[in-house]
């Protein structure tokens, strides 16, 4: 049975940011890094990088936190998957839903590669569903 590594970078991220860490480490495929580079482009994640550890990849990411600490903490980054191994969702460029009137994004897999529901709209093409980020 494969592993469902969109699933594993959403989880890392989440919980990393409800436990207030600032680093997460995750496995390095180019699924992963696609993803990260959307996230480091619109500004949810302050920085990634590359680390190689025991012939293995690793993506290096470092999360966004607030500075305020008199304000009871909220999650700054709110990920959900929709489509998964055993129930994907797919969707032309019509009906590609928007996230908060266009605050949050959809992560989209295409023909064209990993883009954000705004490429995909501007291009006109469809595709699966990965992950929606407000």
């Amino acid at each position: 049975m494969g592993r469902d590594t969109v699933a594993e970078i959403i989880t890392s991220i989440r919980n990393a940011d409800m436990d207030k860490k600032r680093v997460v480490r995750i496995t390095s495929t180019n699924i992963n890094e696609n993803i990260v580079k959307i996230l480091l482009r619109e500004g949810f994640i302050e920085n990634a990088r590359k680390h190689r550890e025991n012939n293995k990849n690793f993506l290096v990411l470092t999360l966004r936190h607030r500075r305020n600490r008199k304000v009871p903490y909220r999650n700054i980054l709110n990920l959900k998957r929709i489509s998964r191994p055993g129930l994907r969702i797919y969707s032309n460029s019509q009906q590609i839903p928007r996230i908060l009137g266009g605050m949050g994004i959809v992560i989209i897999s295409t023909s064209r590669g990993i883009m954000t529901d705004r490429e995909a709209r501007l291009e006109g093409i469809g595709g699966e569903f990965l992950c929606y980020i407000w």
